[in-house]
């Protein structure tokens, strides 16, 4: 029983990153402009037509393919953590913290910070001084 619970989390944590990167990529929905001269406007004015937009959402689905495979799991959580981290910081600094606590950015939060609990043993290695 103790096996399940990482392997659901992993697999609805890997679905949220691809859709959200299928959506963009294949431009399936026109998300809503931001407010115009917004910090959110310039942010995504730079983010958007330079094609790094396109980069982080490769990067998207990659790591939540990797995620939602329990075998590669960790390299995709080491793919999906500085993603996770610029989500959070954007909603920090460029939005003032709105939007932080929506219960979608939670539960990324929440479903990475659990796989990389489970998998702790494993991340512990990267921290040992080399031979």
């Amino acid at each position: 029983m103790k096996k399940y619970p990482p392997i659901i989390a992993g697999i609805v944590l890997g679905l949220l990153f691809v859709m959200s990167a299928v959506v963009v990529l294949f431009n399936l929905v026109q998300a809503p402009p931001p407010p115009e001269g917004s910090p959110a406007a310039m942010f995504f004015g730079a983010f958007g037509p330079t094609g790094y937009l396109t980069f982080v959402k490769v990067l998207e689905l990659l790591g939540g393919l990797l995620v939602a495979i329990p075998r590669t799991r960790n390299l995709g959580l080491l793919v999906l953590g500085p993603i996770i981290v610029n989500i959070l910081a954007f909603h920090i600094f460029v939005t003032n913290g709105e939007g932080l606590f929506n219960p979608m950015i939670l539960l990324i939060v929440l479903l990475a910070l659990y796989l990389l609990w489970v998998g702790r043993s494993n991340f512990a290695a990267l921290l040992k001084p080399a031979a």
